[in-house]
């Protein structure tokens, strides 16, 4: 269908309205002229037309599949995943101005299985009287529960209803699997910087929809700021875009030129100078670091509470912090990563403002932990080796010999299973052959924290082996 062409589900809206759990008129673009002023600014702006949309190039480039199933009318089952703000409601929209079909509508919050049979029947006779096919869109469908997900398997594995899902959560747990198998997942991406400045700028010169009728400008410092406190979230900007311009239209004799000042006061958040693609980033995290591994426990908690006012991803901090647990503290405090590791899932668990409090747990933990980098270095050693030597076959007693051929081959012969001796533990060579004769010694434990333990106990073997060595040099030249 031509693209601003009345659909079938546009010409049908008044019906459907009544149907309890029916949100059909969330698409609804009828008399947006008498409506404009109580529409929030991000639901004015919904792009209308796949040329209107910006971002999300990997889905919607020139002859890309979802681009040729809307264009051409031949659309199939589809759940798009995404963050909040990220377009998937949109292309909805986009789907139910441009298909032939019928499109239906619903939210899984407000609707259940009632609901959905009654959409299966109308599809039904739809089918019967004109051959006119149903998409059915179903927003937040990661809500409804396994027996409300199993309602659409025999309608859409039978083609009576072309499936459109949005869900802000991982389909792979959310959606179970039949019903996953008999759709496509389309990952939607936060937008870019570049993405929303272009969605900013447009609402800002847009007459009809938009703010242009105000003759407002952004300073760069306020444009940039805006995209930054957004975090690739489309519905943000525009919502913290209105609530500027709703401030600077509160005020008498202000400029339309809007300063980040100005900004910063309508969010009501002080900014701080931070940049998370640019130096000031790499400065704090580079501060946040150095201060764990100086073990200084007020300073991480100083670059930590920084990092999180400005607007850093608490996850990101969080991997840092898995990462400083095994290159800076290691086995030193076998610990430190389980802590880390529990950090971040709290964190993922309970967000914020209360995750703050586990991050802040881990980064004083890991800053008062003894401090080792005898994993890291020996690790890095190890890297170095197999750059210099390549790919050294396996010693033949510790190959897998699983057919007869192999164990004819030598494969596992004087193979010695260490759990047969006292200790668990048995003089025998692991390594090639060609690291033995150059005497390669990759971990080299410290004596601080549990790597004494793991140092006192790697003499005691090596000292055996030693030993064992000298005996079959001695039987050997015998």
């Amino acid at each position: 269908m031509v693209s601003g062409a009345t659909s079938p589900f546009q010409a049908n809206f008044s019906a459907g309205k009544a149907d309890k759990g029916i949100t059909m008129d969330l698409f609804d673009r009828n008399n947006e002229t008498t409506e404009q002023s109580r529409r929030p600014l991000a639901d004015r702006m919904r792009p209308e037309t796949l040329d209107e949309f910006f971002g999300q190039e990997h889905l919607l480039k020139k002859h890309s599949l979802l681009r040729r199933a809307i264009e051409e009318d031949r659309l199939f089952s589809v759940i798009f995943w995404g963050p909040p703000g990220s377009g998937k409601t949109t292309l909805a929209r986009i789907v139910a101005g441009e298909t032939k079909a019928y499109f239906a509508a619903f939210s899984a919050v407000l609707s259940g299985v009632k609901e959905l049979r009654k959409v299966v029947e109308e599809a039904e006779a739809r089918w019967q009287n004109n051959r006119q096919k149903t998409v059915l869109f179903v927003d937040e469908i990661h809500r409804f529960n396994k027996a409300q997900q199993d309602a659409f398997l025999p309608h859409v594995e039978s083609g009576l209803i072309t499936l459109i899902g949005a869900t802000t959560e991982n389909p792979s747990f959310e959606v179970i699997a039949p019903l996953l198998s008999r759709c496509r997942v389309l990952v939607l991406k936060p937008f870019s910087d570049e993405d929303l400045v272009r969605i900013l700028n447009r609402v800002l010169r847009d007459r009809r929809r938009g703010l242009g009728n105000l003759g407002l400008e952004l300073d760069q410092d306020a444009l940039a700021y805006l995209v930054h406190t957004a975090d690739g979230d489309a519905r943000t900007a525009l919502n913290s875009l209105e609530a500027v311009a709703s401030l600077l239209a509160a005020g008498e004799g202000q400029s339309s030129r809007i300063s980040r000042v100005q900004v910063e006061e309508a969010l009501q958040k002080k900014g701080l100078q931070y940049d998370k693609s640019g130096a000031e980033h790499y400065n704090l995290i580079s501060a946040f670091h150095k201060s764990l591994r100086g073990s200084d426990p007020d300073a991480a908690l100083y670059w930590l509470g920084r990092m999180l006012t400005a607007g850093e991803d608490p996850l990101y901090i969080a991997r840092r912090m898995v990462r400083f647990a095994s290159e800076d503290v290691g086995n030193a405090d076998p610990m430190a990563l389980s802590i880390a590791m529990t950090a971040m899932q709290a964190f993922h668990f309970i967000g914020l403002p209360e995750g703050e409090l586990a991050l802040a747990q881990a980064a004083v933990y890991l800053a008062t932990a003894p401090k080792s980098n005898a994993l890291y270095a020996g690790y890095g050693r190890v890297k170095a080796a197999i750059a210099a030597t390549g790919t050294l076959p396996v010693p033949l007693h510790i190959r897998n010999a699983p057919t007869r051929l192999m164990k004819d081959l030598g494969y596992g012969r004087d193979y010695r299973y260490a759990h047969d001796y006292e200790g668990a533990w048995v003089p025998q060579e692991y390594l090639p052959d060609a690291l033995l004769a150059k005497e390669h010694e990759f971990y080299r434990p410290t004596d601080r924290g549990y790597e004494r333990t793991i140092r006192e106990r790697l003499e005691k073997w090596k000292k055996r082996l030693n030993e064992a060595r000298r005996q079959q040099q001695t039987s050997s030249e015998k």
